[in-house]
């Protein structure tokens, strides 16, 4: 992995519970894999392995209870613990854009046996808020959060996660299509906010600026349960992500 970010025990933590997961786009992917006539399909694999370089992640994940087929390692995406050949299915979930990509790329192409599958999976920060009839002044405070919080890193990311993963899907030697698809879910408004602290971004002002990192959180919940006419944190509302996805198959033979 080229940047490190998600080492602390509270991140890692507050990733595993607030994130939004993408069930929707699992499916698409089950169902490209099997009009690419993958043997191995859903609702599981007989064989699931998560890996992470970060050791807090890896230890959040050990920690909950998990189905007998899935287990974890710590390790690099551009080092990953497979031979060569031996995985149908390989995906990363928002983490793509912060690999060393061609090292990825290649090493995605040594683990993956012929017509196995690559999919990689991540959300746009443009998140909408759906509240009765105040969804429009809910989104502006979204944007005006967004807008407060830093760049990170823009030497390494630049202006747009969705550019790096359409790179990636135009550098790779075979490919399919991209999917693109808005997830919509219920949250509460404190686990609204608590999505907004597991990005990269907030973690970068929290690490700066504690106070201020509080500030902007206490200050976003107050104005969006304002804007709601509501006094509890638990109130809820829809938010919606907008996923894309990047779909590849290794051809047969070379």
């Amino acid at each position: 992995m080229a940047v490190r970010l998600f080492e602390g025990k509270d991140h890692a933590a507050s990733y595993l519970q607030y994130q939004v997961a993408p069930h929707e786009l699992i499916s698409k992917t089950m169902s490209y894999m099997e009009k690419r006539g993958t043997v191995l399909l859903a609702p599981y694999f007989t064989k699931v392995v998560g890996t992470d370089i970060s050791q807090a992640m890896v230890e959040r994940a050990l920690a909950k209870s998990n189905p007998s087929n899935i287990s974890y390692r710590p390790c690099p995406a551009e080092e990953l613990p497979f031979t060569s050949g031996e995985v149908d299915l390989l995906t990363a979930m928002s983490a793509a854009h912060w690999f060393d990509r061609p090292r990825f790329l290649q090493e995605a192409n040594r683990v993956l046996r012929p017509g196995g599958c690559l999919a990689l999976l991540n959300y746009t920060m443009d998140m909408n808020l759906e509240y009765g009839d105040v969804s429009d002044v809910l989104n502006d405070i979204c944007r005006e959060v967004h807008s407060t919080l830093p760049c990170f890193p823009s030497s390494y990311l630049g202006p747009s996660s969705r550019k790096i993963y359409f790179d990636m899907f135009n550098s790779c030697s075979y490919k399919e299509w991209t999917e693109c698809q808005q997830v919509r879910r219920t949250v509460s408004v404190s686990g609204f906010i608590g999505m907004v602290e597991t990005f990269s971004s907030y973690q970068q002002l929290k690490q700066k600026d504690p106070s201020e990192a509080e500030h902007l959180s206490n200050r976003t919940m107050s104005k969006l349960l304002t804007a709601m006419k509501a006094s509890s944190p638990d109130t809820e509302v829809t938010v919606i992500v907008n996923y894309f996805c990047v779909l590849a198959c290794k051809p047969s033979s070379d």
